[in-house]
C-alpha cells in the first residue's frame, strides 16, 4: 500500500517559537473570568440534562446566568476604560 503524503510546505510557515506572548498571556487573563462564569453556567446545566429543573436548580441557573452578564459588562467595561479618548475604534 502507498502512502499518500504531502510534499509542499505549508501556506503559512510557523514560527520558532510557539509559546505565547505577554500581551496574549495579559488577554488571557482579562478574559478568564469570563470564562470560569461560563463554565459554571455550563456545569449547572449539564447537571440538569436528565433531570427536570427543582426551584432550587432554577435559582442556580439565574445565578449562574446573571453572574456571567456581570462579569461580561464588567470585563467590557475594563476594555472601554483602556481605550484612550480619540483612539479609533
Amino acid at each position: 500500500m502507498m502512502s499518500i503524503v504531502a510534499r509542499h510546505t505549508g501556506v503559512i510557515p510557523l514560527p520558532v517559537d510557539l509559546e505565547p506572548t505577554d500581551a496574549e498571556l495579559n488577554e488571557i487573563e482579562a478574559e478568564m473570568d469570563v470564562v470560569l462564569a461560563e463554565v459554571e453556567l455550563l456545569d449547572t446545566l449539564i447537571v440538569l440534562l436528565d433531570r427536570p429543573a427543582s426551584e432550587f436548580d432554577a435559582r442556580r441557573i439565574r445565578r449562574a446566568h446573571h453572574r456571567v452578564l456581570t462579569v461580561r459588562r464588567d470585563a467590557a467595561n475594563r476594555a472601554a476604560s483602556t481605550q484612550v479618548s480619540g483612539d479609533a475604534a
